[in-house]
């Protein structure tokens, strides 16, 4: 960039854009992100930027490719029941659980030199199974009774029970920093605040991937540099900067000056009429990518608020909605009206579910029965004179949302209901509103899953985030359904497909009549990558691109 700069001063960029060494200087990629993360703790809230900031720097056990496919990153072969890593065996009580083999591979290193090992697996197991640990996605390592360490590169992990994600791991932390710190911890939430990777991000020996953390300035910019003692593949650049501009329209501005070289494209960057109008405006300055994904946008109900109880009124709300001309006015028609959270591009998708196209009548007529009859002012109101009015909160500073809320909040009046918007910056959105779940009415937002991923952690009872687990769940609507409970723990210990996938159409069956949320779209995903960047490949899903960011690299 400051080479960009210096020869627009000299007025000499004319004569030497043409030549091929110029593009040698790209040794530097500063990536422009619209939210900063609360933490870089991989298991400690679960948002998207974080698990964006963190994919250059840690490696998930295994993760889902750019063909959707299950695949090692830190094992040296995935295991499967075919090739007999991954085996049924009995259990003492007389069911069946499962024995998983994992080799990790011999040449991994901590980036301040330290092997990864399986004691770092074994560590992390046990602290994700603490529930005063505050890990969101609880689910992963409490899913595990025993780890039986072979060597320091072959673990067995032993599973109560069949699961159909038994051969998927997500991060493991370095025991010989974070040891030391949650031996120390004495209560509930003490070893939240006192992660290194809170306290003191820049610590070699926290990062594994290809990259590590040289220099973090909260809310502002994340450097990264390459770990010296990585194996794989040698990184494509000597730093990679994720410049934080939480004003989407300031964002725009950094990237058409030059300031940051591409957007990132994982849901934490510009969003889509942005994009559409850059291509437009600047179709040949930068390679623009609109990739379908798994990323779903949808509102939160708070269900403690009593205008929300009636299932009717929640139906209403969705009915009143015509979300179909939202998208096709906003995002060109990119962006796919969603019935629940399962994309139709997910293998368990049904099609067999309830659905609430725009009916404006119907949802009159619904919050009629329900009891709510128009006001004098147009806003409904019940028996006892309440007003159907709530707060409807998203990310402070993303343009897009806010023109979102505007059209809801219009489209809501005509059906008597008030909206009115209270919005927050993200990280207190997603630090503390939704988790500890202190909203009133509504929160607009979205959230990736990984291709299979089982609604577990964002429908199951035993994930609402609470004081005794230290909002450590992601259950943030706090959905309890008996229904819903049995027919995911059969779908998560099913192997069968057919089966498994019957039990899917129950899921969201049940989702689409209960209406814990407002589902709004799927996001296609916009990506703005400058035209020398090489090896740069979207995945549409929760396991982003930055977890092979080794292969990023300027030509």
């Amino acid at each position: 960039m400051q080479f960009r700069s210096a020869l627009a001063v000299l007025g000499l960029t004319a004569l030497l854009a043409p030549a091929a060494p110029a593009l040698a200087a790209h040794d530097t990629l500063t990536i422009g992100i619209a939210q900063f993360p609360s933490s870089l703790h991989p298991d400690i809230d679960a948002e998207v930027v974080k698990k964006y900031a963190d994919g250059f720097v840690i490696r998930q056990i295994t993760a889902f490719d750019t063909d959707w496919k299950n695949s090692c990153l830190l094992c040296t072969e995935l295991p499967t029941v075919e090739n007999g890593l991954a085996k049924i065996e009995d259990l003492p009580d007389g069911t069946k659980g499962m024995a998983v083999t994992i080799k990790l591979k011999p040449d991994l290193k901590w980036s301040d030199g330290v092997p990864v090992t399986t004691k770092d697996l074994a560590f992390t197991w046990k602290v994700g199974k603490d529930p005063n640990s505050g890990f969101s996605n609880v689910n992963i390592w409490t899913r595990a009774t025993k780890i039986d360490v072979v060597d320091d590169h072959t673990a067995v992990i032993h599973l109560p029970s069949v699961m159909v994600s038994y051969n998927q791991w997500d991060e493991i932390l370095p025991e010989h920093v974070e040891g030391p710190i949650y031996d120390k911890a004495t209560g509930g939430g003490d070893y939240l605040k006192t992660t290194s990777y809170n306290r003191a991000p820049t610590t070699p020996g926290l990062y594994d991937g290809p990259y590590m953390i040289t220099e973090y300035q909260s809310g502002a910019q994340i450097v990264m540099e390459p770990n010296p003692y990585w194996s794989g593949t040698k990184p494509g650049f000597k730093r990679i900067i994720l410049k934080h501009i939480e004003n989407t329209a300031a964002l725009q501005a950094n990237l058409l000056s030059g300031d940051v070289d591409m957007v990132a494209g994982e849901g934490v960057g510009l969003t889509i009429d942005q994009v559409l109008e850059l291509r437009k405006q600047h179709p040949d300055d930068f390679t623009y990518i609109f990739k379908p994904s798994l990323t779903y946008e949808h509102i939160d109900i708070q269900r403690d608020n009593p205008v929300f109880k009636d299932v009717r009124v929640r139906q209403a709300l969705v009915y009143a909605l015509d979300r179909k001309t939202l998208t096709d006015k906003l995002f060109q028609g990119l962006q796919p009206v969603a019935a629940t959270w399962v994309n139709p591009l997910n293998p368990n998708y049904t099609k067999d579910t309830a659905e609430y196209p725009f009916n404006l009548a119907k949802a009159k007529s619904l919050l009629a029965e329900a009891g709510w009859k128009p006001g004098p002012d147009g806003i409904c109101r019940n028996a006892a004179g309440d007003r159907l009015t709530f707060e409807l909160q998203t990310t402070a500073g993303n343009r897009l949302r806010e023109l979102q809320e505007q059209v809801l909040q219009s489209q809501w009046k005509a059906a008597c209901i008030e909206a009115t918007i209270k919005n927050e910056p993200p990280r207190t959105i997603f630090g503390e509103t939704l988790k500890k779940r202190v909203y009133t009415g509504m929160v607009m937002y979205g959230w990736s899953s990984a291709v299979t991923e089982s609604p577990l952690r964002t429908l199951g009872t035993a994930q609402i985030p609470n004081e005794k687990n230290n909002y450590g769940g992601a259950n943030y609507i706090a959905f309890s359904n008996p229904e819903m409970d049995a027919a995911i723990a059969r779908m998560d210990g099913e192997l069968d497909r057919t089966k498994q996938k019957a039990d899917w159409a129950i899921a969201q069956k049940i989702y689409a009549e209960q209406v814990p949320v407002v589902p709004l779209f799927f996001r296609s995903e916009p990506h703005i990558a400058p035209k020398w960047l090489r090896g740069y490949a979207p995945t549409g899903h929760g396991d982003f691109s930055c977890m092979w960011a080794e292969n990023w690299h300027a030509e």
